[in-house]
């Protein structure tokens, strides 16, 4: 298998999040996933998954084993999700959409440098406390930032 190949080992095959209430958190997660590119794979009483754009899959799921009601960020565990979002112009737009499908901008005071200022990212919260980052492709070298 070459690396271009998405099942070459260390490519991402899934991610698997336990959500609290599905049908509360459902419509952030369609519109987010959408814009990135995710196509819907399937669904059943307590999840729904969406296939990647470079056929990983991401799955969220509330079942009896989920211990609490919202993920937090700052214990132990997955901290965030980081996603390349496309364009600067991209990611501006997803920023300025978020707040109407569920999700609110992290770090707002130093949107688009919170992670340094080669790195132009949004940092969203979900309302059941999942971040995800968003990431733009870097310009060509030498360009303006």
């Amino acid at each position: 298998m070459t690396t271009s190949d998405p099942r070459s080992p260390g490519r991402l095959h899934h991610l698997e999040l336990w959500v609290g209430d599905l049908p509360a958190v459902l419509d952030a997660w369609w519109w987010l996933l959408g814009e990135l590119g995710f196509q819907e794979r399937d669904q059943w009483a307590d999840g729904i998954s969406w296939t990647g754009p470079g056929g990983e899959y991401l799955v969220l799921e509330q079942g009896p084993d989920v211990r609490a009601d919202r993920h937090d960020r700052l214990r132990p565990g997955l901290n965030h999700l980081a996603f390349w979002a496309g364009t600067e112009s991209d990611v501006d737009r997803l920023v300025a959409a978020g707040p109407e499908h569920g999700w609110t901008p992290l770090f707002a005071d130093r949107y688009p440098f919170a992670g340094g200022p080669a790195h132009y990212a949004a940092y969203l919260e979900s309302v059941d406390g999942f971040e995800v980052e968003l990431v733009a492709q870097p310009r060509s070298e030498g360009g303006p930032r």
